[in-house]
C-alpha cells in the first residue's frame, strides 16, 4: 500500500471516529468537499501542507497526530 492510500485511510478513520461526515469536515477544514472525497477514495491525491494543516484544524487535533504512524504502516 502506498503512503497516500496509507493516509486516505487514516484520514477516513479520523473522520468516523469524530463523527463527522465529508461535508463537515470539508466546511471545518475550509477546502472543498470534492477534494475531500478525493483525499479519501481508492485513488487518492496527495495532499499539500497547507491541506494537511487544514484538515488538522477541522479535526481538532495537532499536525503530527494527523500523520502519526504513516511512515510506520507503510508496507
Amino acid at each position: 500500500m502506498d503512503i497516500n492510500n496509507i493516509f486516505a485511510e487514516r484520514l477516513r478513520n479520523l473522520r468516523k471516529s469524530k463523527g463527522l461526515t465529508q461535508e463537515k469536515l470539508a466546511e471545518m477544514s475550509d477546502i472543498d468537499y470534492k477534494y475531500l472525497q478525493k483525499l479519501e477514495s481508492k485513488n487518492p491525491s496527495s495532499p499539500t501542507l497547507s491541506v494537511l494543516e487544514k484538515l488538522s484544524r477541522g479535526l481538532v487535533i495537532s499536525l503530527s497526530e494527523l500523520i502519526k504512524n504513516i511512515e510506520d504502516n507503510k508496507k
